[in-house]
């Protein structure tokens, strides 16, 4: 019987070339997004495209009866929907920080948690967190975004405890700047911080445009799909993996060099 795939966040970047690639090796894919319109030009027959709001427990929970009606269980989660909010803290709404949380914390922690006891009733499950390097180092102006995949770590970490003795597997991946539509759709910015007469307006100009730059010309969606599968298919693999070139610089770099030394090396290659 195919293996069943949940994919939130689905309907472009990593979400959707994962549901390509695992549609293409034989699984059915259930590919969630609040706009499935962007799914129904892959017509592939594996995949299924489905709404979801990961911010309402009654959309995650219908979800989750059609497929358990349908297919009798659930194999996999890629929890991958998420986006980022760019404000220095002293700028950020009450509004902006709750709803970072609601995505990229609280959705994963709601959908995780309903998917759980249909793995558990099967004593088997892979359950993918999608990260970011951003999930261990700190950068100015994305600190509401650092601390949320901060958090998601401690989620990945927590739960790896928690469904170990039901053979459920959990695991992170840490990207780093990919060339998906994230800068362009999924980077919510905080006027005020943008603001010509802002106090961080210096700051502003010196990071984001290097960040929106290296994120454009980051790599490609599919080598995160190519990961996932590999993860999929190797019960032996490790608990969390970066791919994509600034994870691969900055996360070993990180545990290499003091707090200090560190945040210099930052500084330095972004002109701080």
């Amino acid at each position: 019987m195919s293996k069943i795939v949940l994919i939130t966040g689905a309907s472009s970047g990593m979400g959707r070339a994962s549901a390509k690639l695992l549609s293409e090796n034989g699984f059915t894919v259930y590919a969630a997004s609040r706009d499935i319109s962007k799914l129904l030009n892959l017509n592939r027959s594996r995949i299924i495209p489905i709404f979801l709001d990961i911010t309402s427990q009654k959309s995650i929970d219908s979800v989750v009866k059609k497929i358990i009606e349908k297919d009798k269980k659930i194999d996999i989660l890629i929890n991958n929907a998420g986006y980022g909010v760019v404000s220095s803290v002293e700028n950020f709404q009450e509004e902006e920080m709750f709803n970072q949380f609601n995505v990229n914390v609280f959705g994963i922690l709601r959908v995780t948690k309903a998917v759980i006891p249909h793995m558990r009733k099967e004593n088997y499950g892979v359950i993918i967190n999608i990260s970011s390097f951003l999930g261990k180092i700190g950068l100015p102006l994305f600190t509401l975004y650092n601390a949320s995949k901060y958090a998601v770590e401690g989620i990945t970490d927590s739960l790896r405890y928690e469904l170990s003795t039901f053979n459920i597997r959990v695991h992170s991946i840490l990207p780093g700047f990919f060339d998906t539509e994230f800068a362009r759709k999924n980077l919510v910015t905080n006027m005020e911080t943008l603001d010509a007469n802002s106090a961080y307006s210096k700051l502003v100009s010196q990071l984001v445009p290097k960040i929106m730059e290296q994120i454009n010309g980051g790599n490609n969606a599919d080598d995160v799909a190519k990961l996932i599968l590999k993860i999929i298919n190797d019960e032996k693999f490790p608990a969390r993996t970066t791919v994509g070139d600034k994870a691969k610089k900055f996360i070993p770099m990180r545990r290499e060099l003091s707090d200090e030394d560190f945040e210099r090396r930052v500084k330095e290659y972004y002109g701080i």
